[in-house]
Protein backbone atom coordinates (compact mmCIF):
# COMPACT_ATOMS: atom_id res chain seq x y z
CA UNK A 1 0.00 0.00 0.00
CA UNK A 2 1.17 3.61 -0.73
CA UNK A 3 1.04 6.00 1.91
CA UNK A 4 0.89 9.66 0.54
CA UNK A 5 2.27 12.63 2.11
CA UNK A 6 0.15 15.47 2.02
CA UNK A 7 1.35 18.98 2.34
CA UNK A 8 0.43 19.99 6.06
CA UNK A 9 -1.44 22.50 7.05
CA UNK A 10 0.30 25.20 9.60
CA UNK A 11 -2.73 26.40 11.37
CA UNK A 12 -4.03 28.90 9.03
CA UNK A 13 -8.05 29.24 8.73
CA UNK A 14 -10.20 28.28 6.06
CA UNK A 15 -13.88 29.59 5.61
CA UNK A 16 -15.83 26.38 4.20
CA UNK A 17 -19.15 27.62 2.46
CA UNK A 18 -21.22 25.05 0.88
CA UNK A 19 -25.30 24.52 1.49
CA UNK A 20 -25.06 20.21 0.68
CA UNK A 21 -25.13 19.16 4.53
CA UNK A 22 -23.72 16.05 3.93
CA UNK A 23 -20.32 17.25 1.71
CA UNK A 24 -19.35 20.52 4.01
CA UNK A 25 -19.01 18.12 7.62
CA UNK A 26 -17.11 16.23 5.13
CA UNK A 27 -15.01 19.13 3.50
CA UNK A 28 -14.76 20.20 7.52
CA UNK A 29 -13.26 17.13 8.76
CA UNK A 30 -11.00 16.47 5.92
CA UNK A 31 -9.78 19.80 6.15
CA UNK A 32 -9.10 19.92 9.70
CA UNK A 33 -7.36 16.90 9.75
CA UNK A 34 -4.87 18.19 7.19
CA UNK A 35 -3.94 20.43 9.82
CA UNK A 36 -5.94 24.00 9.20
CA UNK A 37 -7.92 25.43 11.92
CA UNK A 38 -12.28 25.41 10.05
CA UNK A 39 -14.99 27.80 10.29
CA UNK A 40 -18.10 26.75 8.12
CA UNK A 41 -20.84 28.01 6.54
CA UNK A 42 -24.00 26.66 4.97
CA UNK A 43 -24.56 30.07 2.52
CA UNK A 44 -23.11 33.25 1.39
CA UNK A 45 -24.94 35.18 4.38
CA UNK A 46 -23.91 33.49 6.98
CA UNK A 47 -20.28 33.30 5.57
CA UNK A 48 -20.53 36.99 5.16
CA UNK A 49 -21.06 37.68 8.97
CA UNK A 50 -18.35 35.65 9.63
CA UNK A 51 -16.15 37.56 7.22
CA UNK A 52 -17.42 41.06 9.09
CA UNK A 53 -16.38 39.74 12.50
CA UNK A 54 -12.37 39.96 13.62
CA UNK A 55 -11.51 36.65 13.42
CA UNK A 56 -8.50 35.27 11.12
CA UNK A 57 -9.55 34.08 8.15
CA UNK A 58 -6.64 33.00 5.37
CA UNK A 59 -8.52 31.23 2.61
CA UNK A 60 -11.94 31.37 1.66
CA UNK A 61 -12.99 27.29 0.35
CA UNK A 62 -16.41 27.97 -1.38
CA UNK A 63 -19.23 25.82 -3.13
CA UNK A 64 -19.47 27.81 -6.82
CA UNK A 65 -23.25 27.34 -7.08
CA UNK A 66 -25.45 27.81 -4.16
CA UNK A 67 -29.26 28.14 -4.04
CA UNK A 68 -30.85 30.88 -1.97
CA UNK A 69 -29.60 33.98 -4.65
CA UNK A 70 -25.85 33.92 -3.61
CA UNK A 71 -23.40 31.92 -5.78
CA UNK A 72 -19.70 31.66 -5.03
CA UNK A 73 -18.77 34.86 -7.13
CA UNK A 74 -21.10 36.78 -5.86
CA UNK A 75 -19.50 36.09 -2.60
CA UNK A 76 -16.33 36.68 -3.37
CA UNK A 77 -17.29 39.84 -4.31
CA UNK A 78 -18.59 40.58 -1.43
CA UNK A 79 -15.74 39.00 0.91
CA UNK A 80 -12.90 41.22 -1.19
CA UNK A 81 -14.75 44.04 0.01
CA UNK A 82 -14.67 43.19 3.43
CA UNK A 83 -11.63 41.83 3.28
CA UNK A 84 -9.13 42.58 -0.30
CA UNK A 85 -6.35 40.37 0.81
CA UNK A 86 -8.72 36.98 0.99
CA UNK A 87 -6.93 34.50 -0.86
CA UNK A 88 -10.35 31.75 -2.39
CA UNK A 89 -10.44 28.34 -4.10
CA UNK A 90 -14.04 27.39 -5.37
CA UNK A 91 -14.83 24.01 -5.18
CA UNK A 92 -18.07 22.55 -7.71
CA UNK A 93 -18.92 19.33 -9.22
CA UNK A 94 -19.51 20.84 -12.68
CA UNK A 95 -16.36 22.85 -13.36
CA UNK A 96 -16.09 20.79 -16.84
CA UNK A 97 -18.94 22.54 -18.28
CA UNK A 98 -17.22 25.02 -20.34
CA UNK A 99 -20.48 27.65 -20.47
CA UNK A 100 -20.39 27.55 -16.53
CA UNK A 101 -16.88 28.65 -16.57
CA UNK A 102 -17.38 31.63 -18.62
CA UNK A 103 -17.06 34.87 -16.16
CA UNK A 104 -15.05 32.83 -13.77
CA UNK A 105 -12.38 35.41 -12.44
CA UNK A 106 -9.09 33.07 -13.96
CA UNK A 107 -7.03 34.41 -11.02
CA UNK A 108 -9.28 32.03 -8.88
CA UNK A 109 -8.00 28.38 -8.24
CA UNK A 110 -11.22 25.87 -8.52
CA UNK A 111 -11.36 22.07 -7.75
CA UNK A 112 -13.73 19.43 -9.11
CA UNK A 113 -15.62 17.57 -6.56
CA UNK A 114 -15.54 15.55 -5.72
CA UNK A 115 -12.02 16.30 -4.93
CA UNK A 116 -9.02 13.81 -3.12
CA UNK A 117 -7.43 14.80 -0.15
CA UNK A 118 -3.84 14.49 -1.66
CA UNK A 119 -5.46 16.71 -4.42
CA UNK A 120 -7.33 19.46 -2.04
CA UNK A 121 -3.98 19.34 0.67
CA UNK A 122 -1.98 20.66 -2.31
CA UNK A 123 -3.90 23.04 -3.38
CA UNK A 124 -4.38 24.81 -0.32
CA UNK A 125 -1.17 24.93 0.27
CA UNK A 126 -0.36 26.09 -3.25
CA UNK A 127 -2.98 28.98 -2.80
CA UNK A 128 -1.79 30.17 0.72
CA UNK A 129 1.90 29.96 -0.12
CA UNK A 130 1.22 32.37 -3.19
CA UNK A 131 1.40 36.06 -3.25
CA UNK A 132 -1.73 38.22 -2.54
CA UNK A 133 -4.19 38.64 -4.97
CA UNK A 134 -5.11 41.93 -5.94
CA UNK A 135 -9.21 42.63 -5.80
CA UNK A 136 -10.08 42.65 -10.06
CA UNK A 137 -12.51 45.64 -9.32
CA UNK A 138 -9.65 48.24 -7.51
Amino acid sequence: MKVMKLPPGRGETILIVDDDDLVRPSAVSLVESLGYRVLSASNGRDALEILRQDTRIDLLFTDLFMPGGMHGPQLVAEARRLRPELKVLFASGYLNYSVLRRGLDPGIEKVSKPYWPDELAAKLREILDSHTPVADDQ
